[in-house]
């Protein structure tokens, strides 16, 4: 069994709370899984078009991550903090007002 250790941090952005996984194979997962996600955001969706920039911005990073052995800097959290922004807010959307 593989364990991670966990960084906690708070968001200035959103306020919300991030874990910055220090062990890089969880961070190339949860970008993978971010990408795929965002893509998903329906063309209908407000959020349709920031999710596209965002999740171009991350496969590049998944790129250097892969071929360079880089190593996921503030940037790359940030990227990942958007992500999970945009993803809740597509959902949000989705739901429709009465469910907010």
């Amino acid at each position: 069994m593989q364990s991670s250790n966990l960084v906690v941090v708070r968001s200035t952005r959103t306020g919300d709370t991030l874990l910055f996984m220090t062990n890089p194979q969880a961070d190339l997962q949860l970008i993978r899984m971010l990408s795929e996600r965002l893509e998903r955001i329906s063309a209908d969706s407000v959020w349709a078009h920031r999710a596209s920039g965002v999740r171009g911005r991350l496969i590049r990073e998944l790129e250097k991550i892969e071929t360079n052995h880089y190593i996921p800097a503030e940037e790359t959290y940030k990227l990942i903090d958007a992500s999970f922004y945009i993803l809740e807010k597509a959902v949000r959307e989705k739901m429709g007002p009465d469910r907010k």
